[in-house]
Parts: structure tokens; sequence; C-alpha cells
């Protein structure tokens, strides 16, 4: 079984966002600002062997980028195979709670994120809080972006030390989902798996023969129950993150782990 636990189906109004251009034109999609359909992005998916996919919502200081209504219907066209993150809109604390409550079923909704450098925000800003606690409260991870940013936004925020860190100090209970690696800041991150037995990481953003040595390293120790497989889907295709797969020399267990079994457990799949 594989599952891939972030991806996105874009919206035009996405996929026009002015940030979003630079890493369209790495990924080889310069200039598409068209939608991503759910036909498509199943195709991609049949294409991979990919079971199923969690697609997330997008908030923004300027508004909804995938509204959760419209994460809802994408997900109703695909039921067996789509589920979803929720978004919320930190400028609007009380709103956000509501909106957890709301729309987080922990069924077809199974979880959170925020990207932080979206919000020029770290995690450990008080802006978050609400949401943390509102993550608890309904049982589900809270998904975020660790290390440095593709998009011409500021890298700082997803440092994870000292900003995440403070968060699941401060939030012990609160399971942590990071995507997209966590590179440069690789120390941090066995750092952060060593301390925090609720933090986990997804591969999103890259092509799996293409991940840095040490974190492959740490994926076949500390970091066994701890890595998921991730996408970001449209950028990188389900098809063109697993074709190296066989390059990390997982064992058995660490490879099942690592598609499908660790996300299993976190979004009570």
């Amino acid at each position: 079984m594989i599952i891939d636990v972030w991806a996105q189906a874009p919206t035009a109004r996405f996929a026009a966002a002015p940030w979003l251009q630079p890493l369209l034109k790495w990924t080889g999609r310069e200039g598409d600002t068209s939608e991503t359909t759910i036909t498509q992005t199943v195709a991609a998916m049949d294409a991979a062997g990919v079971d199923i996919t969690i697609l997330s919502a997008w908030s923004s200081p300027t508004g909804d980028l995938i509204s959760n209504t419209e994460l809802l219907e994408q997900i109703d066209q695909a039921p067996n195979r789509l589920r979803g993150l929720a978004t919320v809109d930190l400028t609007d604390p009380m709103g956000a709670v509501r909106e957890i409550r709301r729309f987080v079923d922990g069924k077809r909704i199974v979880g959170v994120r925020l990207v932080p450098w979206l919000w020029d925000l770290p995690p450990n800003d008080r802006r978050y809080y609400p949401v943390y606690a509102s993550c608890i409260e309904a049982g589900v991870p809270f998904c975020t972006q660790i290390g440095h940013t593709g998009p011409l936004k500021r890298s700082e925020t997803g440092r994870m030390l000292p900003y995440l860190e403070d968060v699941m100090l401060d939030f012990p209970e609160l399971v942590v989902v990071g995507g997209h690696v966590g590179f440069p800041w690789l120390d941090e991150l066995h750092t952060m798996t060593i301390k925090f037995p609720n933090f986990h990481v997804d591969t999103s953003a890259y092509v799996l023969h293409r991940l840095p040595p040490t974190f492959v390293d740490w994926m076949k120790g500390v970091g066994k129950a701890r890595v998921m497989f991730g996408t970001n889907w449209p950028m990188l295709s389900p098809k063109r993150c697993l074709a190296g797969i066989d390059t990390l020399t997982l064992s058995r267990d660490a490879r099942e782990a690592f598609l499908s079994g660790n996300a299993k457990r976190v979004f009570k799949l």
C-alpha cells in the first residue's frame, strides 16, 4: 500500500499566486496557471500505484486559495482514494477554532495544515496556539513545512529550533508532521526526532533518489517510525517521486513503514 501525505489539487487562483511561479519553473510547469482536476490527480495516483492521497486546503493572508468547502468537494469526487487536511485563517483565532470544529471529522478531513512561510509567522507565534489546542481536541495531527522555502518567501520560519521546538514543549500532546524533509537543518531534524515522540516528517517536494544522504541515514535509524512518503503533487508526480525508491536500500519493514504504515497510524486511516 502507498499513501501520499502531501498533495493538493490547485484551484486557478492557487496556481496564479505570484510566489508559486519560481516553483513551477523549477518543476517544469512554468506559466501553468490552470487548476488541477481530481481526474488528473487520480490518474497520477494510478500510474504510480498510490492507494490514498491526502489533499490540502490552503489559506493565505489574502484569502483562501483552496477553501475547506472546495477540499470536501474534491474528496467527494473520489471518496475511497482521497482524504483531506483543513486550513484556517491565522488572523482570526476564534474563526480558526470554529473552522476546525466544523470540518475536521477524522474521517474525510484527517488533520490541519498551515505553512509558516506563507504567513511569515514562525510556528511559535501566539496566533497558532488556538489551532494547536483544536488539533489536540479533535485528535488529529498538525501538518506544516520544515526546512527552506522554494517559493519567494523567507526560509527562517521553517527552522525547527527554536520555533517548532517551543510548540512541542508547550503542547506535548500535539502530533506534528513536518513536510519537505527539513533541509538544510538536518541536524535539527535529528534532534527533534529524538526529543519528541510525536514529531514526524514527510519526503514531499523531493524525488526519492535526490534525498540528502544524511536524511536517508536518518530514515534507516531513528526516523524509521517517523517518516512518510509525500509528493507535493502536482509540482511532482507520484511516479516521478517513487522512481528512485530502490536506491534508498530500505529494509522491508522500513519500506512498508515509509510508504504507508506510519501514515496509517498517524492519520488514523
